[in-house]
């Protein structure tokens, strides 16, 4: 039987000499695997809706195991990603970290519109850097990982100055810091901006101007915590610091 669904094309992976195996992130349906038939040929009614990034409504020939995918409409191509590098670093890691992070055909509404937003957003001008922490942030449940960010996570203190402790799982108070001698140092502002982007709804975030120093503290404690908790080996998170680290010298 044939079904619609609305997705976003997360991975693609030749098959043969003119398939694909496309992945899609469905509002419906979660992520599902479909083989495109003839999708790298250059004239194929395929090619332009499997290419990365490209959201749309796509019609398939479900089964129990890899689907057909026999037609699909482009809504947004998400030009503007797929023209610049830089851009293209940023969400290459933010789907690939939404594909580590979910299981196959589980669907999940608010997180299809999360990372629908977050994609949409970066195409359209906003800060990458900053959509790709928001994104991580929210992620971290889905990686079981909740930290505590509501409160001192030692004495559970809400006033005072915080540090952010990978040890603790979470923000601490300058009067537990010695419980914690490899703190992360933080700006009130970082502590403000990580509270947000774990709690806030991202629709309601707007455009959010943050300084330099600003984004340096939040990678390092986002990337700190990742790499102590979620065990992630992502080539794709790789290559994004060393094109952010070309960036920097070309500067």
């Amino acid at each position: 039987m044939l079904e619609k669904c609305e997705g976003i094309v997360i991975r693609t992976v030749n098959y043969g000499e003119t398939n694909k195996i496309v992945t899609l992130f469905t509002r419906e349906w979660g992520k599902v695997g479909v083989m495109a038939r003839g999708a790298k040929k250059p004239n194929s009614r395929l090619a332009a809706v499997t290419q990365p990034f490209t959201y749309g409504t796509y019609l398939i020939q479900r089964s129990r195991g890899l689907g057909t995918l026999q037609q699909g409409e482009i809504s947004l191509s998400m030009r503007s990603i797929k023209e610049d590098i830089f851009l293209t670093a940023y969400v290459s890691y933010i789907v690939d970290l939404l594909d580590k992070g979910t299981e196959e055909k589980k669907p999940n509404p608010y997180l299809f519109e999360l990372v629908f937003r977050c994609i949409q957003a970066i195409d359209e001008g906003y800060d990458a850097e900053i959509l790709t922490h928001i994104f991580e942030m929210k992620m971290l449940g889905l990686f079981g990982l909740y930290p505590e960010l509501n409160h001192c996570a030692v004495c559970q203190r809400t006033e005072g100055t915080f540090a952010f402790s990978i040890s603790q799982n979470g923000f601490i108070c300058h009067h537990c810091l010695d419980k914690d001698p490899y703190h992360l140092k933080l700006s009130p502002a970082t502590v403000r901006l990580l509270r947000i982007f774990y709690y806030m709804d991202l629709s309601r975030l707007g455009n959010i101007s943050v300084k330099e120093q600003t984004k340096l503290e939040l990678k390092k404690v986002i990337e700190t915590y990742y790499d102590e908790y979620a065990g992630l080996q992502l080539k794709t998170k790789r290559f994004l610091n060393q094109m952010n680290n070309m960036k920097g010298f070309m500067q």
